[in-house]
């Protein structure tokens, strides 16, 4: 017993002829008969009564009538799910982000977007490491996820750089060096700061390039405590422990306790918002994501 001998079966009972069902399904007549017995033979029950008007179901028939209905619209509404799955238009995302990522308001203005436009698309949503997000896309645990400076470049994966945006010295708001009337600090005023920082396995990139900002501008830095997110910086220097650098989407966070100010020729220090990706999975909603990252990010872009 298939679907398509139930399809056969339930055409013939709705019509009550087997000629006219034959019509309305675009076959000959022959053809649908021996479906029709083939499902009774491979049942052991008569499904018709024969007669010289058509055909009307017996006991069992009308039984099965009710239950092949049910099976038949069960798999037509399967096919119409896996068809907006194939289409990109239902189905999970597991989309990973970064503290920093998130801060930015890109992240919620995407999904407010998504599920505005795709209320099918199921998202799960978790924040990790730049480090640990990358594993994850890699090992297919994520379909994708945002974060700032990659920290690797496996193969197989995209790293898409969305938009970049300055990068902010960070400072306990009662420190010396914040500037009164809103001007820069001189990266050589720094040189003898206690710096946080986001090491390895957390985001590197970002304090990699700046480690080599100060060595460019003559001293090693001090490096005072190393956490694995960049929240966590900023309730560090909160609490006077140091001073860091973030990107400047993330002002405002402690407003009450931190001064966010600009550095002094350091226009080079960016930080990206870069999406990354598997290079095999342009399907599905995943597609349908990427697509609608990238359409945000172009409206926002040109606005």
């Amino acid at each position: 017993m298939n679907l398509r001998q139930l399809r056969y079966f339930l055409a013939v009972a709705d019509a009550g002829h087997i000629t006219r069902a034959a019509e309305q399904l675009g076959l000959q007549q022959p053809p649908l008969s021996q479906q029709i017995k083939a499902l009774e033979s491979r049942l052991g029950l008569t499904l018709f009564e024969r007669h010289a008007k058509g055909v009307t179901l017996t006991e069992a028939g009308r039984l099965l009538q009710g239950e092949a209905r049910q099976l038949v619209a069960q798999a037509d509404a399967l096919q119409r799910r896996m068809a907006q799955v194939a289409a990109g238009l239902q189905g999970p995302l597991k989309l990973g982000f970064t503290s920093s990522a998130a801060a930015h308001a890109f992240l919620p203005r995407v999904l407010r977007e998504c599920r505005q436009q795709y209320p099918g698309i199921q998202l799960e949503l978790a924040e990790f490491n730049a480090a640990e997000l990358t594993e994850q896309v890699l090992a297919s645990r994520l379909h994708c996820g945002f974060l700032r400076v990659p920290v690797a470049a496996p193969a197989g994966l995209v790293f898409e750089t969305l938009f970049d945006e300055p990068v902010l010295l960070v400072l306990p708001s009662d420190h010396p060096l914040v500037p009164t009337g809103g001007g820069a600090v001189p990266l050589a005023a720094l040189r003898d700061e206690g710096f946080i920082l986001v090491r390895r396995p957390g985001a590197p990139g970002l304090y990699a390039e700046w480690l080599a900002l100060c060595r460019r501008a003559g001293f090693e830095p001090r490096v005072v405590a190393e956490v694995p997110r960049m929240l966590t910086n900023l309730n560090l220097v909160a609490a006077g422990a140091g001073i860091t650098i973030v990107p400047a989407s993330m002002r405002g966070v402690h407003a009450h306790a931190l001064a966010y100010c600009e550095l002094a020729n350091a226009q080079a220090l960016r930080a990206p918002m870069t999406l990354v990706s598997r290079q095999a999975d342009p399907v599905g909603p995943t597609a349908t994501f990427i697509a609608l990252v990238r359409e945000v990010n172009s409206a926002l872009t040109h606005a």
